[in-house]
């Protein structure tokens, strides 16, 4: 297992390009998969092709960023195809409205011209193919329809071949997928989504989670047909190390237990993480909140987690969600930041020290 340190650290830089990318969590239908006569009526449809109100905003405004075909630009832009099964018609306001993280805010968009880009969104584009673009690759035109919407609104976490993306982990490979029986376990993850893991849930229609189940089982059938062509990492390839030397280098020379208690902010880790997914929490954790105090000319301290920060400008928002900026020249900061200290150990770890560190977290459950 020489090679997982590696293959790890390439994971865990993946996420450094990924922190600024958040998803929304919405509350979901209720429904669970049925014969496919169960289908809901389709919404009216406007050709994603004509030059229409809808068409022209998005091209305006949206297409930059989201693609001409609302595809997406991976990995900092989501496809914006079904975004209407995630998100309300009010939800998209608010948001198109507002913005969020990167995406900015058009507040003084018209409201007819609002109204036809909503519209335009909750259109279809064209039928797509199965991949490849061989018929041979779905077995059937429900699996075939149900690649469509995985393409739409899983591919960007889970690629398009279910065997994992950027932050979605390999379908192929999950045990929820090996135990699912006609829909019944994949079904209520689809409709409730997994907030924990910033998984959304979607609004489909029975009949659609029907052709999304055929698909996923599918692409499960297909890999476990080629068992030497598999792309993630399992849970047994990281269970190698020695438990008391994970313990004595987390209290030791990692210096773990200077930041996170095993009975503490570490209890049922193992829990809400496995394999993979565990190790790069522990090599790079995700949705740490960097903290900051800004002393200003004055001598007044204003403390707060750190909302912006580049060479011009220093940004936070104190306890009250009240947001402060200042010109990094005109004050002086000192920085909390937690993860400085997980990246420092990238350079000092050895396979070893990985392997067992891993033994020990995965016994916090």
């Amino acid at each position: 297992m020489k090679r997982t340190r590696v293959i790890v650290l390439l994971a865990a830089a993946g996420f450094l390009a990924f922190q600024c990318r958040q998803m929304t969590i919405y509350a979901a239908s209720d429904g669970s998969p049925s014969s496919p006569s169960a289908s809901q009526s389709p919404q009216p449809q406007e050709n994603a092709g004509s030059a229409s109100p809808g068409a022209t905003a998005y091209g305006e405004h949206c297409a930059i960023c989201h693609g001409d075909n609302r595809e997406g630009n991976l990995p900092a832009f989501p496809p914006l195809l079904g975004i209407n099964r995630q998100m309300s018609d009010q939800q998209i306001t608010d948001l198109v409205r507002s913005g969020k993280g990167r995406m900015p805010g058009f507040p003084k968009l018209r409201q007819e011209e609002l109204n036809a880009l909503l519209q335009f969104l909750s259109t279809s584009n064209s039928p797509t193919p199965a991949p490849n673009g061989n018929s041979s690759v779905a077995s059937s035109s429900l699996s075939e329809a149900g690649y469509g919407l995985f393409r739409q609104n899983c591919a960007f976490c889970h690629g398009r071949d279910a065997q994992g993306g950027e932050t979605g982990p390999d379908l192929t490979q999950s045990r929820l997928v090996r135990r699912d029986v006609g829909g019944d376990r994949i079904s209520e993850v689809v409709r409730n989504g997994r907030p924990e893991k910033k998984m959304p849930a979607f609004h489909f229609s029975n009949q659609e989670i029907y052709s999304l189940v055929a698909f996923i089982h599918e692409q499960q059938a297909k890999a476990a047909s080629r068992p030497g062509g598999r792309r993630g990492v399992e849970v047994a390839d990281l269970q190698t190390g020695n438990i008391e030397a994970g313990r004595r280098y987390f209290n030791g020379a990692g210096n773990c237990v200077a930041c996170h208690s095993p009975t503490g902010d570490l209890a049922g880790v193992a829990s809400r993480y496995e394999g993979l997914q565990l190790e790069e929490q522990m090599l790079y954790p995700r949705d740490v909140k960097n903290r900051v105090t800004v002393t200003l000319p004055s001598g007044k301290q204003i403390s707060g987690t750190v909302a912006y920060l580049d060479e011009f400008t220093i940004a936070l928002r104190d306890a009250d969600g009240n947001y402060h900026s200042w010109a990094v020249g005109k004050v002086k900061y000192k920085l909390d930041a937690p993860v400085n200290a997980h990246v420092d150990l990238f350079g000092k770890y050895t396979d070893d020290d990985i392997h067992n560190l891993m033994a020990y977290l995965q016994t916090l459950r």
